[in-house]
């Protein structure tokens, strides 16, 4: 039983796990052994203890594994616990009151929901009249905005145009002119049709990119609505988004986890150069496992 490490493993932000994944490796690290940081803590135990079922505390174990938060040791069987070792890249440290107190106080700043956020700041609103001279203020500021815009029509008639037709347009048609409808060129429509320009000529790749959009649904030359293959489904924009969600969230993770080891690689540089070697070399094999597992998703 190891009270630090499952201090540590309370600490750590929602940004890197989520509160499943947390209550999962709090009972790993509290089964764990304070030097080996090896734990047993049974399939059982683990369930009752995230309040979740079977199939829920695998998932979430091999993600743990996936974060590199935990390694897996033995594989376990009927009749023999599996066996983990907590944080097996380092521990890291406990957060101080003003570390928390910062994290909260941005975790504050941030909206509550990043799509309807304000894309500009709130205009500030005018301050209420408190006092009967503020009211009145307000009413002669208004009229002396308003004076300046003119009041109905003049009363005078100055400046009304006559009664009848305006002298300064001509009258009938020209002297010389026959009085017929004057003709006007035939429309554009009797010329010939320019040809149509090819896909190649405007420097677009058309015979290529239409081989492969037939290619990738074999029953439509051209896209139509509601296709899977075609990819204007509704479902499977949906899943497309769902893909991109889990990719951002994965390069985010791994981006901590980047940061996390390195900060680990700056401490121990000045004691210990081989663990400074044999931490690069996780971190590379690390990365290697995520990026198989996530094609390996993606697929």
């Amino acid at each position: 039983m190891s009270i630090q490490l499952m201090v540590v493993a309370a600490y750590l932000p929602k940004e890197v796990i989520n509160q499943t994944q947390k209550a999962v490796l709090m009972k790993i690290a509290d089964s764990a052994d304070d030097q080996t940081r090896l734990a047993r803590p049974g399939l059982e135990r683990m369930m009752a203890w995230a309040g979740v079922g079977e199939k829920t505390v695998v998932t979430v174990v091999t993600q743990l594994v996936g974060l590199g938060l935990v390694e897996r040791v033995t594989v376990g069987r009927l009749g023999l616990r599996a066996e983990y070792r907590v944080f097996p890249y380092g521990v890291p440290p406990i957060p101080s009151t003003e570390e928390l107190i910062e994290r909260r106080r941005a975790q504050q700043r941030a909206p509550k929901n990043p799509r309807l956020a304000r894309k500009t700041p709130r205009r500030k609103p005018s301050a209420a009249a408190r006092t009967q001279q503020d009211v009145v203020a307000r009413e002669e500021a208004r009229a002396a905005a308003d004076s300046g815009l003119p009041q109905g029509n003049p009363e005078s008639d100055q400046g009304r145009v006559a009664v009848g037709e305006p002298s300064g347009l001509p009258q009938g048609n020209r002297a010389g002119s026959p009085g017929e409808t004057p003709s006007l060129p035939p429309s554009s429509s009797s010329l010939p049709n320019p040809p149509t320009p090819t896909a190649d000529a405007a420097g677009e790749p058309g015979a290529a990119q239409g081989a492969q959009r037939r290619g990738s649904c074999p029953k439509h030359e051209q896209p139509v609505a509601n296709c899977r293959g075609c990819g204007t489904n509704p479902r499977a924009g949906r899943e497309e988004a769902r893909r991109e969600a889990v990719d951002r969230e994965h390069r985010g993770q791994q981006d901590w986890l980047r940061e996390f080891f390195a900060e680990q690689e700056r401490r121990v540089a000045g004691t210990d150069p081989a663990a400074v070697e044999e931490a690069r070399q996780r971190v590379r094999a690390l990365s290697r496992m995520g990026r198989e597992k996530f094609h390996n998703s993606r697929r």
